[in-house]
């Protein structure tokens, strides 16, 4: 159809304030870079609450929904919220912003892996808060669990509320996890995949082994998949256009990457969200709108939600 989703993630769990200036962590500044991303193009938003104060990742239901009714409030995006949220935080919070908002659509890690941003640490000798050292450091012995029982639960939970599941793929044995769950019933067709690239623990962001998760999804899955990509860091943006060229869809968004351009900080989501139009643009196609990528994707509808 020639439309392309640009989700913009905002935040992250990932990145801390001492990282960059412009990340968003307060509510005010989480709207604000909605509604700007949303201007900008980005047909959905995606949102991980953070502590208002300090700027630590949060399940707290209430920060999630005061986030997601201001954004509703002021546009028409399709808002995702995560139920990757971060290391410190149980299965259960980490599930409950869907069962207590029914979003359209949350997102659905598809397995465990190894998930490492200690490295970051030899870049980053002083820090705003407290907690962002011990962290970051934390995560070298951090698995982030998603076992079969879990997502049992995590897809009983996204059918009861009409959530649609966006999947996150961080490796290639993720999509035969996806497969399976198709065969049990717990999913439904066509699924919605999001490849993640780049983390360390899981599959690295290289042209190769995109084609490799695109070509595995159509064996394994046998068409009944749309699919978009992220990537960390400096990959954003090739990853992104190898992805477009292929059919997919294309996150941007400072949970993923902080900078514009070599050495440059990105002032906003938004600034990625206008530099991944322009590209799409010159290659022939057009951004989709909120309404459009509801319809893409089959949501239920802003008017289902509970916020």
């Amino acid at each position: 159809m020639g439309k392309v989703i640009i989700t913009a993630a905002l935040t992250g769990a990932i990145h801390t304030p001492s990282m960059s200036e412009y990340l968003p962590f307060r509510i005010e500044d989480m709207v604000e870079e909605a509604v700007r991303s949303y201007n900008a193009g980005a047909a959905v938003v995606h949102v991980h609450a953070r502590n208002p104060e300090n700027g630590i990742p949060s399940s707290s239901v209430e920060i999630f929904r005061e986030i997601l009714s201001r954004i509703k409030a002021e546009c028409n995006a399709v808002i995702t919220p995560t139920t990757g949220g971060s290391y410190t935080m149980t299965p259960k919070e980490r599930l409950a912003v869907v069962s207590a908002l029914k979003p359209e659509m949350a997102t659905f890690n598809a397995g465990s892996l190894n998930f490492a941003l200690y490295p970051v640490l030899e870049k980053y000798r002083e820090f705003k808060y407290d907690w962002e050292e011990g962290y970051l450091k934390g995560t070298e012995s951090f698995i982030f669990s998603n076992h079969f029982e879990s997502l049992h639960i995590y897809s009983k939970t996204m059918n009861e509320t009409g959530t649609r599941p966006e999947i996150e793929i961080y490796d290639v044995g993720q999509i035969n996890n996806v497969a399976q769950l198709l065969r049990e019933g717990y999913l439904k067709k066509p699924v919605y995949l999001q490849y993640v690239m780049g983390i360390l623990g899981g599959i690295p962001a290289t042209a190769d082994n995109l084609l490799y998760l695109i070509r595995e999804s159509k064996r394994l899955l046998k068409e009944d998949f749309i699919w978009s990509v992220c990537a960390a860091g400096r990959f954003q943006f090739p990853m992104g256009v190898i992805n477009i060229l292929e059919g997919g869809f294309w996150r941007v968004g400072l949970e993923d990457n902080l900078y514009i351009e070599k050495g440059v900080l990105a002032k906003s989501s938004a600034e990625q969200v206008e530099k991944a139009i322009r590209i799409i643009r010159e290659l022939g196609y057009e951004p989709a709108t909120p309404d459009e990528a509801r319809e893409i994707l089959g949501l239920k509808g802003i008017g289902k939600v509970n916020y």
